[in-house]
């Protein structure tokens, strides 16, 4: 709880389409100027996340609830590595999308969210999870056990 108000998280469906959407245009749009109306983003945004929410397929998704209200969300993607003949599991795991609304931070949401991700990592057998942070959310994912890493090179275009 946070100054009385209850925080969930639970599993997204493909019926989260829209508030989904609703959060990630408020994310994005909180970081840089919107080039899209938040209508039109949000329909075209919520179609392609029933899409991908359809089935148990490579992309899971948990909403953080306060008193039921949606306000926040994480993001996770099963990426599938190639057949190994090695000890080695299969799977890597994509964390992104991942914002609580300001308000509702330093509570514990965000751990809850986080958590929910690394049990169903774990559950899937990732070998590895990847992400971009940003320099106010590291010290929450060091605390859940994340550091940085040399093994990863990147080309950005």
């Amino acid at each position: 709880m946070q100054n009385g108000t209850l925080l969930e998280a639970r599993r997204a469906t493909r019926n989260d389409a829209i508030v989904l959407a609703a959060l990630r245009f408020e994310f994005r749009s909180s970081i840089g100027a919107a080039v899209e109306a938040e209508d039109a983003f949000v329909a075209r945004c919520a179609a392609w996340m029933r899409d991908r929410l359809a089935d148990d397929g490579r992309w899971r998704v948990w909403i953080l609830e306060a008193d039921a209200v949606p306000v926040g969300n994480i993001w996770l993607q099963l990426i599938e590595k190639l057949p190994n003949p090695v000890e080695e599991h299969e799977t890597h795991g994509y964390v992104t999308n991942f914002f609580v609304r300001p308000e509702h931070r330093g509570g514990g949401g965000g751990s809850r969210l986080l958590k929910a991700v690394l049990a169903e990592c774990e559950a899937s057998s990732v070998d590895t999870i990847i992400l971009w942070p940003t320099p106010q959310s590291r010290s929450l994912y060091e605390r859940h056990g994340f550091s940085n890493s040399d093994a990863v090179m990147t080309r950005i275009l």
